[in-house]
């Protein structure tokens, strides 16, 4: 599969550990920076504030990330981004981590679009069309109902 989106991240001190690798949960904050340039790359924002004040956002279902082989300090990270599925609701996205051509690591999230309203529950709600078309035409898969 042809990456639809590649953006680059350095390794930075701060998210190694003492062997100057870069630390686990890090590749969790990776994905999700990488997903936020994905949606602005389509002219979209993961928080879309509404007429009425209520949030159009995307929390996180589940996440997971397989570490292949260690990345260090400095190092540069090409992060692929993949929307492997698009339901009526969430979108599952595969990360794929590349040091030059070496694969170091691979994760997925499912998000869910949800309404956020203060001092309400989450609720979920199909994703908008505003949203869904674009989404759709980027990531050249079939709609997964």
């Amino acid at each position: 599969m042809t990456a639809q989106f590649i953006t680059s991240r350095r390794v930075e001190f701060a998210h190694t550990d003492m062997a100057g690798i870069i630390h686990f949960s890090n590749y969790y904050f990776y994905m999700e920076e990488a997903e936020h340039e994905f949606f602005r790359s389509l002219g979209l924002s993961i928080m879309q504030k509404q007429s009425d004040g209520v949030v159009i956002g995307w929390p996180r279902v589940s996440a997971n990330c397989t570490f292949e082989t260690p990345a260090r300090f400095e190092d540069i990270l090409d992060i692929h981004v993949n929307v492997e599925r698009k339901g009526v609701k969430s979108l599952t996205i595969r990360y794929e981590f590349f040091r030059g051509e070496t694969r170091v690591a691979h994760g997925r999230m499912k998000i869910a679009c949800c309404l956020c309203r203060h001092d309400a529950p989450l609720e979920s709600i199909p994703i908008p069309p505003e949203y869904d078309s674009v989404i759709l035409e980027a990531s050249e898969i079939s709609d997964k109902s």
